[in-house]
């Protein structure tokens, strides 16, 4: 059964809607858009009726909170008004609304409206869908092909990516960037970092495959692989207008080698200037790469690695995130 939010700071608008749209959906009542917002940490609806004037946070603050998070942004929003008044339609079509019912409404308009809109919903999630399905496949092979060139770092992409993935919820658990995080689609943003490495395609493979140290001249070349990465997912957004997806790949690809003091690359940005995306990344890529063999050194241990990040917490690594992986770094497959 489908999942109706009704917000209203009446009573007696809750208890007539809910009365209304009881025997069809399953509906939660709420008196505040403070509430709304609380019960959608642990509740997705499938729509949301929300009343415009309310006191405290009225409708329209309600509707931009909502659409300035991935995870409730596609949330379909019906405003509930006791008036027709044009410029409030305008600036809350604007703000991303999908409809307006005027109180008191007529139950048979309201269920009517809401049957309709949930179909054209559920259509447009299907075919949303599909094309996730096809631009994920198309990109994890681009992944791929990037990684199948790179015969030194072996499985670096799936190992970072499960590193993210148990970084990003233990950081949810401490309440570490939490506010931040809790505007992503999680599972968009872990998916997204595989393509962190992808600028290593304009990398000669003569280097990328060196059996040994490069020399200070090679690792330039290789560094170039940051700006190459953000060029390529640059072109990806510019010809596709995909965003949520491919702006957490342009971030993990832009900034995962930047540096708490300031001194990685390309840009030597300082703190929480780095991006949060580039500063999950720099932990886990760092990890994978210390605890994997390379032609030029032994994998070190578990217990080495997770030493050399503590040790460099607050230089290399954003410190808070750096205390959240020294937490949890037992997660990590061993």
């Amino acid at each position: 059964m489908q999942t109706i939010f009704v917000v209203d700071d009446q009573d007696l608008n809750l208890v007539e809607a809910k009365r209304v749209l009881e025997p069809h959906y399953r509906v939660r009542t709420m008196a505040s858009a403070d509430k709304m917002l609380a019960l959608l940490d642990r509740v997705t609806p499938d729509l949301i009726l929300l009343d415009i004037e309310m006191p405290g946070m009225d409708g329209f603050a309600a509707i931009k909170r909502l659409k300035e998070r991935d995870q409730t942004a596609g949330i379909p929003v019906m405003f509930l008004t006791a008036s027709k008044d044009v410029e409030s339609e305008a600036r809350g079509l604007e703000y991303g609304a999908i409809d307006f019912v005027t109180k008191p409404f007529s139950p048979a308009v309201l269920l009517n409206r809401i049957a309709h809109h949930l179909h054209i919903e559920e259509l447009l999630r299907k075919r949303t869908l599909r094309l996730e399905r096809l631009l994920f496949s198309i990109l994890a092979v681009v992944g791929d092909m990037v990684e199948s060139r790179d015969k030194v770092t072996g499985g670096h992409i799936e190992k970072t990516s499960l590193y993210i993935k148990i970084l990003i919820e233990a950081m949810l658990e401490k309440g570490v960037y939490a506010e931040e995080i809790n505007r992503w689609d999680i599972d968009t943003a872990v998916f997204s970092a595989r393509l962190h490495d992808v600028g290593k395609v304009a990398v000669p493979d003569v280097i990328l495959n060196k059996p040994g140290r490069l020399t200070p001249e090679e690792f330039e070349q290789i560094k170039k692989h940051v700006p190459e990465g953000e060029q390529i997912i640059g072109r990806i957004i510019a010809k596709t207008g995909e965003e949520s997806f491919m702006n957490h790949a342009l971030l993990f690809a832009g900034y995962h080698h930047e540096r708490w003091d300031g001194l990685g690359y390309a840009r030597g940005l300082k703190g929480e200037a780095i991006p949060l995306q580039g500063r999950i990344m720099a932990i886990a890529d760092v990890y994978d790469a210390l605890v994997s063999e390379r032609p030029y050194k032994r994998p070190f241990t578990h217990e080495q690695a997770v030493d050399i990040i503590r040790k460099n917490s607050g230089t290399h690594f954003d410190p808070h995130i750096a205390e959240v992986f020294l937490g949890i770094a037992g997660r990590f497959p061993q």
